[in-house]
């Protein structure tokens, strides 16, 4: 196993995220390889942690001074033992192909947990919507699908949203395709409702959040009913977890940006809660905008975990939530840490959660709920119809509970009872290294 990593980090040793990744996952699957010697005659881990395709290409656009600018396109497609690629597409400065293969290879185990038919896959740009007009952002997403068009399909990949990319940015790469390929299909999810979304799909990764914290609490006769939060993302998924923890009875009492903080200790909820659901997906604005609107104190420079908080949810980017934050979560007494984002926890914030009893639930089970009604959407798009809030809502519920039960079995299978991280990586690994030996060298 050590070979194998020492092998991945030889051949692209700046891909420290993607390493990062990796890691995570041989540490826990060491013990299914040990007793499956057909997954190492095959050279499953090897094949499952290099992309099937890698795709990089320039986009260039003018800004609405006439000016032309540059940017770097990726689309990463990882495996697609189990269906067509499916991933986010994320606008965002800091993106790179490490970044990209990392959240791929993530992606893959986290659509296998949903149990739909789903690969894994991801990409971007490094362009930043933030400060841009409505003509640039759609300047920039005609440009970006003129390329990104010719490797995707509703059979082969379908991307989604991210960070950066919503519903604006959506309708943009949308038209784009249409209008190259001449179909109206199912090529990308989080659509307008009223041409081919789906219901829930916006409130989806936020409420699954929600639910799946709820299952873990549930697990150690707790739940959310009296508990304080904290949130470090305002945008799409911090906004839902916000709103579904409302409705279960808890309390979210922080936001934050690069820029620092927000800390609202009567909560976020009603006219503020409104407030902060457009603030990023909508004008794209600070977080330093609500505690001005709201009299709240704003915290420059600095990160959310150092107030103390029952639970605390990374909701915004890589790697956000450190050792250090890890160790002031722990003194203040914080009981369980569940990523919303991708990986937003370093390696050694996770191992110190585990040392000293945190309950700590990866992103790649408890974010789920995005790209499984992501995969919901397809289905109604392949069938021609759509379903009520309430269906969706209802298979979504069914789809986080069926993940939280998923991933304790696997982490008793191996000997690591009730240790999210390990039941994630087992189950998700299971089902794409048994669909590739069943389908050969591919």
């Amino acid at each position: 196993m050590a070979n194998i990593l020492k092998a991945i980090k030889d051949k692209d040793p700046g891909e420290k995220e993607f390493h990062q990744a990796v890691q995570e996952v041989i540490d826990s699957v060491q013990p299914i390889l040990d007793r499956n010697p057909e997954y190492r005659q095959a050279a499953i881990l090897e094949r499952i942690t290099e992309p099937e395709r890698v795709i990089m290409f320039r986009v260039p656009w003018v800004d609405d001074q006439g000016q032309a600018h540059l940017n770097r396109g990726y689309r990463v497609q990882m495996n697609s033992a189990l269906g067509p690629y499916k991933g986010g597409l994320r606008f965002h400065p800091s993106v790179s192909l490490s970044i990209f293969k990392s959240l791929a290879f993530e992606q893959t185990f986290k659509n296998a947990l949903t149990s739909l038919p789903l690969g894994g896959g991801k990409g971007g740009s490094d362009f930043q919507p933030r400060g841009k007009s409505d003509a640039e952002v759609m300047r920039f997403c005609q440009s970006f699908m003129s390329e990104l068009f010719r490797y995707i399909g509703p059979d082969i990949d379908v991307p989604a949203g991210d960070v950066g990319v919503g519903a604006r940015e959506i309708g943009y790469l949308f038209g784009q395709y249409k209008r190259l390929c001449k179909e109206f299909s199912g090529v990308l999810t989080g659509k307008g409702i009223n041409w081919g979304g789906s219901l829930v799909r916006r409130e989806a990764t936020g409420y699954g959040v929600g639910y799946f914290l709820a299952e873990v609490l549930s697990q150690h006769g707790q739940s959310i009913e009296g508990k304080t939060i904290a949130i470090s993302g305002y945008g799409n998924v911090g906004t839902y977890v916000v709103e579904k923890i409302n409705e279960l009875g808890g309390k979210v009492v922080t936001i934050a940006d690069e820029y620092g903080y927000v800390c609202d200790p009567d909560g976020i909820k009603g006219e503020k809660l409104e407030c902060m659901a457009d603030l990023w997906c909508v004008y794209r604005k600070s977080a330093e905008d609500y505690a001005t609107q709201f009299g709240c104190e704003w915290i420059k420079d600095k990160r959310p975990w150092e107030v103390p908080c029952d639970v605390a949810i990374p909701t915004a980017m890589e790697n956000e939530l450190d050792l250090n934050a890890a160790k002031t979560l722990v003194s203040n007494g914080c009981m369980a840490v569940v990523e919303a984002a991708n990986m937003p926890c370093t390696h050694d914030a996770v191992q110190y959660f585990h040392e000293h009893g945190v309950l700590f639930v990866p992103g790649k089970a408890a974010n789920a709920g995005g790209v499984a009604v992501s995969g919901l959407e397809m289905t109604q798009n392949s069938m021609r119809l759509s379903w009520t809030r309430e269906e969706v809502d209802k298979r979504l519920k069914m789809i986080m509970g069926n993940i939280h039960r998923t991933c304790l079995e696997a982490a008793e299978m191996v000997g690591a009872p009730g240790n999210y991280v390990v039941g994630a990586n087992v189950a998700g690994f299971l089902k794409v290294a048994d669909a590739m030996l069943q389908q050969g060298l591919v």
